[in-house]
């Protein structure tokens, strides 16, 4: 056995994830060699004192624009290169499961699990949560299928994965649905669903928890879209909320949509005085590559100079 091998796989035999044979051979060659047996016990100190800090968790707003991001990379990505791996290459799939019985166990719950969700659904078909039911945890979420307002009522119907399809109803109001569109605008994968969450989120844009939701929309939101429904809904704040006037300056600056960036500007017109959105607006107003919104911030501009 090679050092190089040895010092590449310290790691996984710190934590546990190499196969029985592959640690004994490791640990037989570190008995024999001090320079791996040195790097190992260095190794192990180290593993020792990081563990001794606490991990922080990721914000909601890292994992929810992770997801975005890893969403749109795999709808761009060539889906030919996975099947010819898999067909012609399954070695090149199974070695890093061979390396990692951890993650063979977990896949193999994982897929247990899923067996069993999908026997299940096929029994009993969709399955409709009770009015009196407790709301659903967002781990427990996969993502949400549909949401529906029912025509001149306030009730709402949203179908949404844990392992199988379950669906809530209610009205605006409720806590189940509120958190269940929160969800949506925030992590869902399909854009027509954002788009029906942060349609009937608009609603409420006093709440706390909907405002917030609509500023993430707003700036990670992969849909024109979806933002453009965003930025409309919290036009009305731009003057009181300053979080809201900086989101809107953003999108001003860097949406790639020309219309957003126009309707944008069109928000910030009452609030032209500030100083922040005036530097803003000089800086378009002298070298914006869009003459559109060039000509609107010097007209913007040209206003603020009349009530100065």
């Amino acid at each position: 056995m090679k050092c190089e091998w040895v010092q590449e796989n310290i790691l996984l035999h710190i934590y546990n994830e190499l196969p029985d044979d592959a640690r004994y051979e490791l640990e037989q060659h570190v008995a024999r060699c001090t320079e791996c047996a040195a790097e190992l016990k260095a190794t192990r100190q180290f593993h020792a004192t990081i563990s001794q800090f606490p991990v922080d968790e990721p914000s909601p707003n890292l994992v929810a624009a992770s997801r975005m991001r890893l969403q749109a990379a795999l709808e761009t990505t060539e889906q030919g290169g996975f099947w010819q791996r898999l067909i012609f290459d399954p070695g090149a799939w199974l070695r890093p499961i061979k390396l990692a019985p951890a993650l063979t166990a977990a896949i193999f719950i994982l897929g247990f699990a899923g067996g069993i969700g999908a026997t299940y659904q096929v029994m009993n078909g969709r399955n409709v949560v009770s009015p009196l039911a407790p709301a659903p945890t967002e781990a427990s979420i996969t993502g949400i299928q549909s949401i529906q307002q029912q025509p001149g009522s306030s009730q709402i119907s949203i179908r949404y994965n844990t392992v199988s399809t379950q669906e809530a109803q209610g009205s605006l109001n409720d806590q189940r649905i509120q958190q269940l569109l929160l969800f949506a605008a925030r992590n869902n994968y399909n854009s027509g669903v954002r788009m029906d969450s942060v349609d009937l989120l608009t609603q409420t844009p006093n709440d706390a928890h909907v405002r917030e939701a609509l500023l993430y929309a707003l700036r990670y939101d992969s849909n024109p879209g979806v933002r453009l429904k965003a930025i409309e809904s919290l036009g009305a704040y731009v003057k009181d909320d300053v979080r809201v006037r900086d989101a809107v300056l953003e999108a001003l600056v860097n949406d790639s949509n020309p219309g957003l960036r126009a309707q944008a500007l069109r928000l910030l017109e009452p609030v032209r005085a500030d100083s922040s959105v005036r530097v803003v607006l000089e800086k378009l107003a002298e070298k914006d590559p869009n003459q559109f919104i060039q000509s609107q911030a010097r007209n913007v501009l040209a206003q603020t100079s009349g009530i100065d």
